[in-house]
């Protein structure tokens, strides 16, 4: 890492009550396994069930290119 980097680190509270802190990409992967009860926010603390969070799977879209699909039709 170079000299003077900052790495965000986020408040989190596990599913058992232990707290901790994580990086973002760990703050992920622990959401999608279910393993913590809430995680704090720059607006505040975000309660998994309660409040809305980003979903992993819209990552990925499954839309059909749309020119693709006026080239089908004209076809």
């Amino acid at each position: 890492m170079s000299k003077g980097a900052f790495v965000m680190l986020i408040p989190i509270v596990y599913s058992n009550g232990r707290q901790d802190l994580v990086k973002p990409f760990v703050l992920d992967r622990l959401i999608e396994d279910r393993k913590i009860s809430s995680f704090r926010r720059a607006a505040g603390w975000v309660v998994i069930g309660r409040d809305p969070i980003r979903n992993s799977s819209h990552k990925v879209f499954s839309i059909p290119e749309r020119r693709q699909a006026e080239v089908a039709l004209i076809d």
